[in-house]
């Protein structure tokens, strides 16, 4: 897949739909949100997931200015990154229930969903049978955009 990233760039996605309610500190830190992007705008990239030149790849790029990638299964998570930011792509063939599991925490691995977190301890948890792949995009989040977003919710 082709891979866009911007150097040095301050992205801005819908990072202020975080709610209190998607931030979690055990067993590690992350954020899990179902609603953070519209999902009309979701369904577009998902269908065009094969196209980074359509349209509206081309529109989310310019709009939110940040490095992105798309993997075809979570073996292929990039766990080399400060921080762990992934958009989940799920099939809508794929009527498994599968999870993915941070740090021991089973999450749901929903269309349209969010897991952000610094932890690498990361796996997914097929349903009763392994579906043909399980697709995600990896977003490019430094520390620092981590941090101004956890730091509103820490008390």
């Amino acid at each position: 897949m082709e891979e866009r990233t911007h150097q040095s760039v301050q992205f801005i996605m819908n990072w202020e739909r975080i709610r209190p309610n998607n931030y979690y500190t055990e067993p590690v830190e992350y954020i899990y949100a179902l609603t953070l992007f519209d999902t009309k705008e979701y369904d577009k990239l998902y269908e065009n997931q094969n196209n980074f030149n359509h349209s509206c790849w081309l529109d989310f790029d310019a709009k939110h200015r940040m490095g992105f990638e798309l993997k075809e299964d979570f073996y292929d998570i990039n766990t080399n990154k400060e921080v762990i930011c992934l958009w989940f792509f799920k099939e809508r063939s794929d009527r498994k229930l599968s999870h993915v599991s941070i740090a021991g925490k089973k999450l749901g691995y929903h269309p349209n969903a969010f897991l952000i977190t610094t932890s690498k301890d990361i796996e997914f948890i097929p349903g009763k049978s392994r579906y043909i792949r399980n697709p995600f995009l990896q977003l490019d989040m430094t520390l620092k955009t981590y941090s101004e977003i956890v730091n509103q919710f820490q008390k």
